[in-house]
């Protein structure tokens, strides 16, 4: 069995990003970071940490 997850993207999505200048992309990466600080749940947020090393 597979742990862990996997998605895809379509090359457009891809390249688009990578023209995004770096200061925007860390912009999204706080702003995210804080996001999930503020609404996950301790569980959520074990979870998700479990996801990450593929203990699951």
């Amino acid at each position: 069995m597979v742990k862990g997850f996997y998605y895809t993207l379509e090359d457009e999505k891809i390249i688009a990003y990578m023209k995004l200048p770096l200061e925007d992309k860390l912009k999204w990466l706080e702003e995210i970071n804080l996001f999930n600080r503020l609404v996950l749940t301790d569980k959520e947020k074990e979870i998700r940490e479990k996801l990450r090393k593929g203990e699951i």
